[in-house]
């Protein structure tokens, strides 16, 4: 029987152990076949046996020649046994070329895929759009500017450069490919129609992860002044360029793009996304009213749009306006037309975790599972690791563990948040147990994870291991110690009554001492009775944020444990006559999925007066119940 078959290739015949329980029922199936139900057969996907029974069947009918029925059988093999497809035919037209440099691109074999197109070229047949189009693909993805040019150099001579498909893969190609901004740039000047969309998103894009941030604006202010209007991905683009800008970069084109919004008429094509761009840069800048201001003139379909709804609530949660971010997110999501993105959750899971709305975090959990794609959490690190932050933060440590686990794919950020949570919630022996094991599968510990594990030995009292960590970080890890590592140090040092080498420390330091690091040698005096020395890092807590009251506050309340009243009561006119106010208290909760906020001394929540008859009446009560 396995005679019939001697004329297949190896890769059909080493598969053949099942053919002997098949042939009659094949011969019966197949016999009237032609090669147009058989490549009417190879439409739409195909497990690994039918496809071998089907091309087994291809060879008995002698189809194997047939270019409609080759193209298709090698869409669905892999490169190596594709290839050996296409060698078989003797006279190949443009579709079955395509397909396999479309096969051979895809795999990363870019020399394999030019060496095909040459041959295609000898062969006489005249290459078309998507020859060209595979081709460029298989270009950027070797990254390679020698075959960029060597298609260029052929899209020039087949008198391609008119087709902007074919432009837009050439400046794709070299844009983000072999990172040739210049010829990329060439390329879409010589462009013929400079009205398509796509072709701009490309440069912009290319542009922008070249970390041209300025010429990104440069170019979108052109787009929207030719009348055209950015999509999504342009957009993308642009705002995260926008994310790389300078302080003074950030005036300077607040200036300009307020400019341009006075000069054009509310009806402009670009207006909406010249102040979503504007909305951005206010926020980023710390100008949230001037953020909220511009997010209100962005109207009708500019609204429909997740980016500017995007933009206004991660510029709320990066200004510490949290409960704005959970309001108008209250509002996007009752509005039909909108669909938030794993990007609005990061966001709204970052305001959660500073008000402690564990009750929102779980909804959006929640949601996300149930609205998402099939096991969105386990593959997308930047919403799981938000998730893990949130819980941490919300006190649920044993939720973000779960998260963690679920984790496929776990990266160094993922576990810099899990071992940051566990030392926020006093498990610091597990969040060195952690580190531990990072290590151990390959990933190399960075500034965010050691700072985690010092903070974890700073809560969790773990002196010897935090030493040792701080050591290591240069010695072992060649991760230089930032200021936010030091004051961790110091910490650690000072809450252990180490206050002589937490100062020799802090002498040693590369940098100026901020508020963190006098604040922990500060808090360290005060829990160790050493009023003295705490006198003279108040004062060097004052000097670095005069501003800032906490370290009035602390130095008060060591005054105030010694009971040395006097010199309380001076401390604090000393604070009046500086003009000096105490930061006022704070706490959040929630109520009927609405977070309210109070702050000690304030009258301005609406049900205040409610609040304040039913405290009282508490307080009769608790008189009653005490006689």
């Amino acid at each position: 029987m396995l005679a019939t078959f001697s004329h297949f290739p190896p890769f059909i015949l080493k598969n053949t152990c099942n053919f002997h329980n098949s042939i009659s029922l094949m011969h019966t199936f197949f016999s009237n076949s032609n090669s147009h139900n058989l490549s009417v057969m190879l439409q739409g996907h195909l497990s690994h046996s039918h496809l071998l029974q089907i091309h087994a069947q291809i060879f008995r009918v002698n189809a194997h020649q047939d270019n409609l029925v080759a193209t298709r059988l090698i869409g669905h093999y892999p490169s190596g046994l594709a290839l050996r497809v296409f060698e078989q035919l003797r006279t190949p037209n443009i579709f079955p070329f395509n397909a396999i440099i479309r096969v051979l691109g895809e795999a990363g074999l870019c020399s394999y895929a030019f060496s095909v197109f040459k041959d295609l070229l000898q062969c006489s047949v005249s290459p078309n759009d998507f020859t060209f189009s595979f081709l460029l693909k298989a270009c950027l993805r070797s990254n390679d500017a020698k075959y960029v040019k060597q298609a260029h150099t052929h899209v020039a001579k087949l008198g391609f450069v008119f087709d902007s498909f074919i432009c837009n893969g050439l400046l794709v190609a070299y844009a983000m490919g072999s990172k040739d901004m210049v010829s990329a740039r060439r390329v879409f000047d010589e462009m013929p129609d400079m009205g398509v969309v796509r072709c701009w998103t490309s440069l912009i894009a290319g542009s922008a992860q070249s970390g041209h941030s300025e010429e990104v604006l440069r170019l979108f202010l052109m787009m929207i002044k030719e009348n055209l209007r950015p999509e999504n991905d342009t957009m993308v683009s642009v705002l995260s360029a926008c994310s790389k800008l300078e302080a003074a970069e950030i005036g300077k084109w607040v200036m300009i793009l307020s400019e341009f919004i006075n000069d054009v008429d509310s009806g402009s094509v670009g207006r909406d996304s010249v102040n979503t761009v504007l909305a951005y840069l206010y926020g980023k800048w710390g100008q949230v009213e001037k953020c909220k201001e511009r997010f209100d003139e962005i109207v009708g379909i500019g609204k429909r749009s997740v980016l500017p709804w995007n933009v206004i609530i991660g510029a709320y949660v990066q200004n510490g306006c949290s409960l704005e971010a959970l309001s108008l997110f209250h509002v996007m999501i009752e509005d039909l037309n909108l669909r938030p993105n794993h990007v609005t959750m990061v966001s709204i899971l970052s305001a959660c975790a500073q008000v402690g709305d564990l009750d929102l975090g779980k909804w959006i959990h929640e949601y996300v599972k149930s609205e998402g794609s099939k096991a969105i959490l386990e593959t997308n690190t930047f919403l799981a690791t938000a998730l893990i932050d949130m819980y941490s933060k919300c006190g649920s440590l044993g939720k973000a563990k779960d998260v963690f686990e679920q984790m496929v794919s776990k990266d160094v950020v993922s576990f810099n948040a899990m071992i940051m949570g566990l030392a926020i919630n006093g498990e610091g022996e597990e969040a060195l147990r952690l580190f531990s094991k990072m290590q151990k599968l390959g990933l190399r510990p960075n500034s965010g994870t050691f700072l985690g594990v010092l903070c974890a030995c700073s809560h969790s009292g773990l002196l010897h291991r935090g030493r040792q960590i701080f050591l290591d970080m240069i010695l072992r890890f060649s991760v230089p110690p930032e200021l936010e590592h030091y004051a961790c140090y110091v910490d650690l040092l000072a809450r252990v009554g180490l206050l002589e080498e937490a100062f020799k420390v802090v002498a040693s330091m590369p940098f100026e001492p901020n508020n963190f690091v006098w604040g922990a040698l500060l808090q360290g005096c005060r829990l160790h009775s050493r009023l003295k020395l705490a006198q003279d890092v108040s004062q060097k807590l004052v000097k670095v944020d005069p501003e800032n009251s906490a370290g009035y506050v602390m130095f008060s309340n060591a005054l105030a444990s010694d009971q040395q009243w006097g010199a309380v009561s001076g401390l604090r006119r000393f604070m009046r006559e500086k003009g000096v106010r105490k930061h006022p208290g704070c706490s959040w909760i929630s109520v009927n999925k609405v977070v309210h906020e109070f702050l000690a001394g304030s009258l301005s929540n609406p049900q205040i007066d409610r609040i304040y008859h039913t405290l009282d009446g508490l307080t009769k009560e608790m008189k009653v119940a005490s006689t």
